[in-house]
């Protein structure tokens, strides 16, 4: 039980939060990131197998004929058979088995599952995390994705974790920029959960979205199969941040794309 604490201590220390961000962070814009895409570095092939068994699953009932309508089921589903608990920082099929049966896993590990079974759907998919300016040890951030749309052919918000989708006063579903834009413009946005039954307090919207401090950064050049490799050779022996600090220096690190604000906001 000590170890315990001390290790989900040490994970959550603000200096470690802090030294990531100063660490992987780049300053962009909204042209830079028009290419960036999870697929980019993870095929289809690339996949760890036992997602494509749970994808089975999902859609044995066979699989919709739009984007759209595979996001949505594929969001329902993961909801009616995961059960949110502790972060994992494990290897995404190791992280997937303890979303389904573990009773483990937050926000950014159903977002790193949802990547890959987006890329099995052949479906371009985006990481995205918010933060707070200046650094606020109450705020831990959140994370979500983005998914392009080939019908509608664009970028959509969606956070698997809620099932919610953002859309302008004419009821067009947005992307994350298109939701920061509108907001800091002081221009209406409403939201709403396709999960059946769920209900998201604004509260909770403004705390993970819209509020004034909060700012949105990309996560690019995350390729799962290595740290999938280096997750399960290493985390029985070393810390995570450890493994993530190595991968770093290897220069096999992810990193964080700042396309609409200055990163060092963060550490004023």
């Amino acid at each position: 039980m000590i170890f315990k604490k001390l290790h989900w201590t040490l994970k959550r220390h603000p200096f470690l939060y802090v030294m990531r961000f100063r660490l992987l962070s780049k300053n962009s814009n909204q042209a830079a990131i028009t290419s960036c895409s999870y697929n980019t570095l993870n095929s289809k092939t690339a996949i760890p197998a036992y997602f494509n068994t749970i994808n089975s699953e999902i859609f044995k009932d066979g699989t919709p004929e739009t984007d759209l309508e595979i996001v949505k089921h594929l969001v329902i589903w993961l909801a009616d058979h995961t059960t949110v608990g502790p972060g994992l920082s494990e290897p995404s099929d190791k992280a997937l088995e303890t979303l389904l049966y573990g009773a483990g896993g937050v926000c950014s590990d159903m977002a790193q599952v949802f990547n890959n079974f987006c890329v099995i759907h052949n479906i371009p998919v985006r990481e995205w995390g918010t933060t707070s300016v200046p650094f606020n040890r109450a705020n831990g951030g959140h994370s979500f994705n983005e998914v392009y749309i080939q019908d509608l052919q664009k970028w959509l918000l969606v956070d698997p974790s809620w099932g919610v989708f953002f859309f302008n006063d004419n009821g067009d579903p947005l992307s994350v920029l298109e939701v920061y834009d509108l907001s800091r413009s002081g221009h209406a946005i409403a939201y709403d959960s396709f999960l059946p039954d769920q209900h998201i307090p604004l509260k909770q919207v403004h705390k993970n979205y819209l509020s004034s401090d909060i700012i949105p950064f990309l996560i690019c050049d995350y390729q799962n199969k290595t740290y999938d490799r280096y997750l399960k050779l290493a985390r029985p022996y070393l810390p995570v941040f450890m493994i993530h600090f190595m991968l770093y220096l290897f220069g096999k690190s992810y990193h964080y794309k700042f396309p609409l604000d200055d990163y060092k906001q963060i550490f004023d």
